[in-house]
């Protein structure tokens, strides 16, 4: 089960965080109604959505809590998604499209919700996002986007290139303003989640690597850590970011490559950042940019279809100047000089939609693997719909059909 690190270069969001918890490896056989697989975004908020509800659950991380995807996560929380309302009409019809979206938008509400009665700051704001052209023929393209998203009942507003130029130094042909998005600190929210699920009675277990899934005769679920010891389960969620090894092939092939963040040291005024909003374009791959808590800027994009993030620095530098100069080109009065950079893999499935849901084939064995760029918001999805496939309650959420396993796109 065990995974590679999945990104390289200087992180932003760990040097965020002093003091933060540490927790015990497995020394001993454990036994769980359920045993969680992965210490990161959607592995520990599925185990605080199971704690919360009094299940009795076990979460197994191979290395430390938040040490892998969370870390590079830029903590952009939007209900759009990578592909546009009016494209998942015509992929899964207008219903379903709509219900999903509508799904994320409530995601953002339950996230601010969380991160309020959480024991620390995580740095939760929210904030509204400028979908902007990247050029005049994409002009169509945006209006029918708008009409979609206003038709759903959602909270969006198309403004002009001169209603852009009046509120930001760069002027666009076109863009769409949604609003009811967010911004997190991902790192302080997970470990701040962490010591919470615990308070309420998940048992976390560091440095634990899962080797071995074996299912008793009975169906419970027996997994083999490398040091010998196991956890026994009724139930098991893999939350591990991307499609384990042994389900290769079996579900979809994903659409692994690597994706460029650069963050920057804090500037004094950023007056022309109307609204701090979220920036982000229609082009594909798209540049996106966001502030911080202290006045850096997150800029990242220039995926590349290779999985395997850049190592060498100097490569690496190419690529966060290449960042920087495209968020120079829209603020050229602000003084841009890079502090942290990084490249870590990205996944995207090849129907646009996460894996969230039990496996058709393994009873009892269930996925939280947030494909695509809004992962923290399929986590509260994923959460939610496992913890009622667990409870037998499952069969009135309308989220099961398109984001589970055993939906329509996967078997096309």
């Amino acid at each position: 089960m065990s995974e590679i690190h999945r990104h390289s270069g200087h992180m932003y969001w760990p040097a965020t965080m002093e003091g933060r918890s540490a927790f015990p490896s497995l020394t001993s056989n454990e036994a769980a109604k359920v045993a969680v697989i992965g210490g990161g975004m959607s592995g520990i908020t599925c185990a605080w959505e199971l704690a919360s509800a009094g299940i009795d659950v076990i979460l197994a991380e191979r290395d430390e809590v938040a040490s892998e995807s969370t870390s590079s996560n830029t903590g952009l929380l939007q209900y759009c998604n990578d592909i546009m309302l009016s494209d998942l009409i015509g992929q899964l019809g207008k219903r379903r499209a709509e219900t999903f979206y509508k799904a994320c938008a409530k995601a953002v509400d339950k996230l601010e919700k969380i991160a309020a009665e959480l024991p620390g700051d995580c740095d939760f704001a929210r904030r509204s996002s400028l979908y902007y052209a990247s050029s005049e023929q994409d002009l169509p393209k945006l209006r029918q986007e708008y009409e979609a998203l206003a038709a759903c009942g959602l909270n969006a507003a198309y403004w002009t290139a001169d209603d852009i130029a009046a509120r930001f130094p760069f002027r666009k042909a076109g863009a769409i303003v949604t609003g009811g998005d967010a911004e997190v600190n991902p790192f302080r929210f997970v470990h701040l989640l962490a010591r919470q699920s615990v308070e309420r009675g998940l048992r976390i277990r560091e440095k634990t690597d899962i080797v071995k899934h074996e299912t008793l005769p009975g169906g419970a679920h027996r997994l083999h850590a490398d040091n010998g010891r196991y956890i026994d389960a009724e139930h098991v969620v893999y939350a591990i970011g991307y499609e384990p090894e042994s389900l290769r092939g079996k579900l979809i092939k994903p659409d692994l490559g690597r994706t460029f963040v650069a963050v920057t040291e804090p500037v004094s005024d950023l007056s022309r950042w109307h609204g701090r909003f979220f920036l982000w374009e229609t082009a594909r791959p798209y540049l996106y940019l966001r502030t911080t808590k202290e006045n850096r800027i997150i800029v990242g994009g220039l995926d590349e279809k290779d999985s395997n993030p850049i190592r060498g620095k100097k490569a690496l530098r190419g690529h966060s100047e290449r960042l920087l100069a495209q968020a120079q080109a829209l603020f050229p009065e602000l003084p841009l000089s890079i502090a942290y950079e990084w490249n870590a893999t990205f996944g995207e499935s090849e129907d646009n939609l996460p894996f969230i849901g039990e496996d058709p084939e393994w009873p009892r064995v269930y996925y939280s693997l947030g494909y695509g760029g809004n992962g923290t918001v399929y986590s509260v999805l994923g959460a939610e719909l496992i913890r009622e496939l667990i409870e037998g309650t499952a069969d009135d959420n309308p989220l099961e059909p398109i984001i589970g396993l055993s939906r329509a796109t996967l078997r096309q």
